[in-house]
């Protein structure tokens, strides 16, 4: 079953996300309109209240001023006088008269009566303690506002006025546009200021990626410090610093590969060529004991160039060990006794003494399994290789220093002076014993330096002090001590 491909000019199954301008654009014009909107609303609450309160109290005023032409009831009038409205028709006309509205009003006794005004508009109901109220009415489908006023006597009577309420909805209805336009007008303002600072803020982002995108795959420089640490903004700097150690560690990482094959290359051009002469010699007789001859001779070249293709893997891995390595807390003479276990066999196949020292104390130190592994076969396959004195005796000792773990891997050979045990921490250096064997590439004690390195130790080469001749070797190894780790010893252990 084959699966058919989209015909060109179709859509993609995924659709292409927003892009970073547009989004933010959205989500700030979104909120400005939000805002402008419960803006709008709390402008009509707030204007509603505060215009209902101004008519109220007109009105209110309006019932006070009546109730003052309000005669009759009084003590020193003669007894059986009436309450009446002292108005003239004039001034009652004064009273209604309003360009925009309707007004209502009436006044009744104590007992309910009608006195003066307009029959049909009856009062509202005064709560106890209170000497007015508000309320709505509809009078002949029209909405109106009603002031109630009470009049305590003597005579005691009410006061009702009541208005049409059009005049009241049109000056919320002006409020509420021109409070409408005058924030639409400042949303405009403010979207378009803000947009513009949008853009000049993601221009050093589109910058950064114009950088980006027009570089040579090859090409793995830092990125300019206009777009980096001199950036206007706090995160387009962190990004680019973050861009530029992501560069450095693939250059880091392409480096190594390239020395790593440049290295291959170089030091398997020898044995390679040896293996070839080899077997041509060999094709070129018919005699057994030299095919027996050669075919010894080219599996010896051939684990002289696994050797130093295993030395030079590990050297590339202890190049790109430092991007991301794990140190942890690493009992480190339990590992010592394993790898020591490992090797009794070659040592005694070599006739080699090969003892131990400080095991039986612990020691805890902050480092990497495999690397402290390679440090010792390393140091391990050294001395077997060149440390053969007379008897060969090889000693691998363990004790603890303030702040420190140490290693001494020591041997009674020809040993090496103070220039000598610089050079060789160096890649392909080689001392005398070396270049005399012919084995080795001169990249173990390269390895063991880089791994020290790595997990912040020091290694140090120093002729050994317990041979009665000064010759010896003796390889020391400080690595930190892991949080919490035993106190140092103030003498070196030693065990039989």
């Amino acid at each position: 079953m084959t699966l058919a491909s989209p015909e060109p000019g179709t859509a993609p199954l995924h659709p292409q996300p927003p892009d970073l301008r547009q989004r933010i654009g959205r989500r700030v014009l979104l909120s400005l309109v939000l805002i402008w909107g419960l803006g709008s609303t709390v402008v009509l609450g707030v204007g509603n209240h505060f215009v209902a309160e101004a008519f109220d109290r007109a009105l209110l005023d309006d019932a006070h001023a009546l109730a003052a032409h309000v005669r009759g009831g009084q003590a020193a009038d003669p007894p059986g006088t009436l309450l009446q409205l002292d108005l003239t028709p004039r001034e009652v006309g004064l009273l209604r008269f309003d360009q925009s509205e309707t007004v209502w009003f009436a006044v009744y006794a104590a007992d309910g009566s009608f006195i003066a005004g307009d029959s049909h508009l009856a009062p509202g109901v005064v709560a106890a303690g209170s000497s007015h109220a508000f309320s709505h009415l509809s009078q002949d489908g029209r909405e109106m506002r009603r002031a109630t006023l009470q009049i305590a006597g003597p005579p005691s009577f009410t006061v009702v006025i009541a208005q049409t309420t059009a005049e009241r909805t049109q000056l919320l209805r002006r409020l509420l546009v021109y409070s409408g336009l005058a924030q639409l007008w400042l949303l405009v303002v403010l979207g378009s200021w803000l947009l513009r600072g949008i853009e000049r803020d993601l221009h050093p982002l589109g910058a950064l990626q114009d950088a980006m995108d027009q570089r040579d795959a090859a090409d793995l420089q830092p990125l300019p410090p206009a777009l980096t640490q001199q950036a206007s903004t706090s995160d387009v700097q962190r990004l680019g610093v973050a861009l530029d150690g992501l560069l450095a560690r693939v250059q880091q990482s392409l480096h190594a590969q390239r020395e790593f094959a440049g290295n291959v290359a170089h030091e398997l051009r020898t044995p390679l060529a040896g293996i070839r002469a080899q077997a041509a010699h060999a094709l070129a007789h018919n005699d057994p004991a030299v095919w027996r001859s050669e075919i010894e001779g080219i599996a010896q070249a051939e684990q002289r160039a696994s050797r130093t293709v295993d030395q030079l893997l590990a050297l590339a891995r202890a190049a790109e060990g430092g991007i991301a390595l794990t140190l942890q807390p690493l009992a480190l003479h339990t590992l010592v006794r394993d790898v020591l276990l490992r090797y009794l066999p070659r040592a005694d196949a070599l006739g080699v003494d090969l003892g131990a020292e400080g095991l039986d104390q612990a020691v805890v130190v902050r480092g990497n399994t495999a690397l402290v592994e390679g440090i010792l076969n390393n140091l391990l396959d050294n001395a077997l290789r060149y440390g053969r004195g007379t008897p060969p005796r090889i000693t691998v000792a363990l004790h603890t220093e303030p702040g420190f773990g140490v290693l001494r891997v020591t041997d009674n050979g020809p040993g090496v002076d103070a220039t000598l045990a610089q050079q060789l921490q160096q890649r392909w250096a080689q001392g005398d014993q070396g270049q005399r064997l012919g084995q080795g590439a001169g990249l173990g004690l390269a390895i063991v330096a880089r791994y020290v390195q790595l997990m912040e130790g020091r290694l140090e080469l120093a002729a050994a002090s317990d041979t009665t001749d000064g010759s010896g070797l003796a390889a020391s190894v400080w690595l930190p001590l892991a949080p919490n780790a035993p106190a140092p010893s103030s003498t070196l252990p030693t065990t039989p």
